[in-house]
C-alpha cells in the first residue's frame, strides 16, 4: 500500500496552486461579464455589482476566521471544507434562478477564501526552510495570476457556452483538487490551542457590511442622506467595539498585538492599499475597454477582447512573481514592495491620463502586473518570516483579509466615482473613468510611503525576547520545531 510522506513537498504545492488558482480566478471571472447576467437575470445595474461585493465581504470575515480555526484543528482539515464550500458554491451560482440566489451562492464561494492563508500556512509547515520564501512567491504570483486569467477566460468561455459556465467549469477543478488535497495534503505538524471568536467574527461582518453598503449606494442615496451617514456612523462605531473585543481577547480573530510587530503592520496597510488598486484595475479597466468608441473614449471592445488587452498584465505578474523569491537574496523584500507600489503608481497615472490607444493601456497594464507580481510575493514573505510558526495561518491569513478588505473598499469607491457621473445614454463619462484610475494611483502612492516605513532588518521570531503584552507574555512565541525525517500522512489505496 503507497503512502505520501512529508518529502514529497512538490506534490503538495501542485495540489495547493490548483486550489488557489481556481479559486482566485473566481473573484474576477464574472467582472467583465456582469452586464450579461444583469440582462439575464432582470436586474439593475447597482444589485448586480453585489455578485462581486457579497464575494468579497464573505471572504473578508472567513478568511480570518478560517485560518484561526486551521491553525487549531488542522490546515489539512480546513483547506478541504474551504474546497467543499467552493464547490458547494459553483453548484448554487450554475443553478442559480434569480439574482438573490447568486448573491448567495457568492457568499458560500467566499468562505473559501480561507484557502490562501492555509496554502501559505502548509508551506511553513512542510517546505525546507531554504525553500520557503522561493515556494511562498509562487503561490503569490499564482493566486494574482489566477484573478488576472479570470479577466481573460470570461469571455470566450461566455461567447461559447454562456456566464453559467463560469461556474460549472471551477466545480469541475475544485472537485478533482479537493480529492487530491484529502489524498497529498499532510496533517499539520504544528497546531495551536484556543477557540473561535464569535463575536469578533460578528462586529467584523457588521462593520463591512454597514460600510460597503453606502459606499456602494451613496450617489443614489445622497452622499448627505440619513442612511449613508447613519451607515457610516454605525461602521464606525463597529470597529471601535471590534478592535475593543479583539485587543481585550486571549483568542483574537486578528490579533493585535501581532499588528503592533513594526513589519506587520505596515506590510498590512501597503496590503490594504494594493487590494484596493488591483481590484479596481480588475473591475473597471475592462469595462473602460467595452466602452463604444461612439461615446468618444474606449475601444468598443467585446469581452473577449477587453480580457486580450490584460494579457500583458498577466505575463509581467507571472513572471515577476515568480523570480521575486529569487531576487530576494539580491534585492530584499521591503525593496520590492517600494518598487513595485512606484509601478503601481505609474501604471495608475498612466490609465487616468494616457489611455487613447490600446498600445497605451496593455503597456501600462504590463507595468501594473509588474508591481503587483513584485509587491504580493514579497508583502506574503515579510509576514511569513515576521511571526512563529504557529501563528503563520493567523498572519497570513490576516494580511489576506487585510487586502481583501481593500479590494472591498476599493471596488466600491471606483464604482461610485465612476457612476457619478453619467450621460444621457447612461454611459459613464470619460472624466469620471479619469477620476477614478487617478483614485488608484493616489492609493498606490500613498502605498509607497508606507512602504518606506517597513523595518529594513527582521526580528526573527525564534526566541521570546519580544516585548511583553499586559500579561507579562512575549508577544512573538517560541518557533516550533517541525519533526525531522519523513513521516507518514496518510495511506493511500
Amino acid at each position: 500500500m503507497p503512502q505520501v510522506t512529508r518529502s514529497s513537498y512538490r506534490l503538495t504545492f501542485g495540489v495547493l496552486a490548483a486550489s488557489t488558482a481556481a479559486f482566485s480566478m473566481l473573484q474576477s471571472l464574472v467582472s467583465p461579464v456582469l452586464p450579461v447576467i444583469q440582462r439575464d437575470l432582470h436586474t439593475s445595474a447597482g444589485t448586480v455589482t453585489w455578485v462581486l461585493t457579497a464575494w468579497l465581504l464573505a471572504a473578508s470575515v472567513a478568511t480570518p476566521l478560517m485560518g484561526r480555526v486551521g491553525d487549531m484543528i488542522g490546515k489539512e482539515r480546513t483547506l478541504l471544507a474551504a474546497l467543499a464550500a467552493i464547490a458547494v458554491g459553483c453548484l448554487l451560482a450554475a443553478l442559480a434562478p434569480n439574482i438573490a440566489v447568486l448573491i448567495v451562492a457568492r457568499v458560500v464561494q467566499g468562505l473559501g477564501g480561507a484557502l490562501f492563508p492555509l496554502s501559505f500556512g502548509i508551506i511553513r509547515d512542510e517546505f525546507p526552510p531554504g525553500r520557503v520564501v522561493s515556494a511562498v512567491g509562487a503561490m503569490s504570483a499564482v493566486i494574482a495570476l489566477g484573478g488576472g486569467t479570470g479577466i481573460v477566460l470570461a469571455g470566450p468561455i461566455v461567447a461559447a457556452l454562456n456566464w453559467r459556465w463560469l461556474f460549472w467549469i471551477p466545480l469541475g477543478v475544485v472537485t478533482v483538487t479537493g480529492l487530491l488535497a484529502w489524498r497529498f495534503v499532510p496533517p499539520s505538524p504544528v497546531r495551536s490551542a484556543g477557540r473561535v471568536n464569535w463575536l469578533a467574527a460578528a462586529l467584523l461582518s457588521g462593520w463591512l457590511v454597514a460600510l460597503l453598503l453606502p459606499l456602494s449606494k451613496g450617489n443614489t442615496w445622497g452622499w448627505a442622506s440619513p442612511p449613508t451617514v447613519g451607515l457610516l456612523a454605525l461602521a464606525a462605531a463597529l470597529l471601535a467595539a471590534w478592535v475593543a473585543v479583539e485587543i481585550r481577547s486571549g483568542n483574537p480573530l486578528i490579533d493585535m498585538r501581532m499588528m503592533r510587530l513594526p513589519t506587520v503592520w505596515t506590510t498590512n496597510v501597503v496590503a490594504l492599499l494594493f487590494g484596493a488598486g488591483m481590484f479596481g484595475v480588475y473591475a473597471f479597466l475592462p469595462q473602460f475597454m467595452q466602452i463604444p468608441r461612439a461615446a468618444g473614449y474606449g475601444f468598443g471592445s467585446s469581452v473577449g477582447e477587453a480580457g486580450l488587452l490584460m494579457v500583458p498584465m498577466l505575463a509581467t505578474m507571472a513572471v515577476t512573481g515568480m523570480l521575486s523569491g529569487p531576487l530576494s537574496g539580491r534585492f530584499s523584500s521591503r525593496a520590492q514592495v517600494v518598487a513595485g507600489a512606484l509601478l503601481a503608481t505609474a501604471a495608475s497615472a498612466a490609465f487616468a491620463f494616457a489611455h487613447s490607444s490600446r498600445w497605451e493601456v496593455a503597456t501600462a497594464a504590463a507595468v501594473f502586473g509588474v508591481g503587483i507580481g513584485l509587491a504580493y510575493a514579497s508583502m506574503t514573505s515579510l509576514i511569513v518570516h515576521s511571526v512563529p510558526m504557529a501563528q503563520t495561518g493567523a498572519a497570513s491569513g490576516m494580511n489576506a483579509n487585510i487586502r481583501t478588505i481593500g479590494a472591498s473598499i476599493g471596488t466600491a469607491l471606483v464604482s461610485s466615482i465612476v457612476t457619478s457621473g453619467l450621460r444621457p445614454d447612461g454611459l459613464p463619462t470619460e472624466s469620471a473613468f479619469t477620476a477614478a484610475f487617478a483614485a488608484l494611483g493616489a492609493a498606490a502612492a500613498l502605498a509607497v510611503a508606507v512602504a518606506l516605513l517597513i523595518p529594513r532588518h527582521r526580528t526573527a521570531p525564534a526566541t521570546t525576547t519580544a516585548t511583553p503584552d499586559a500579561q507579562g507574555e512575549p508577544l512573538v512565541a517560541p518557533r516550533a520545531v517541525q519533526p525531522a525525517g519523513p513521516v507518514v500522512t496518510r495511506s493511500v489505496p
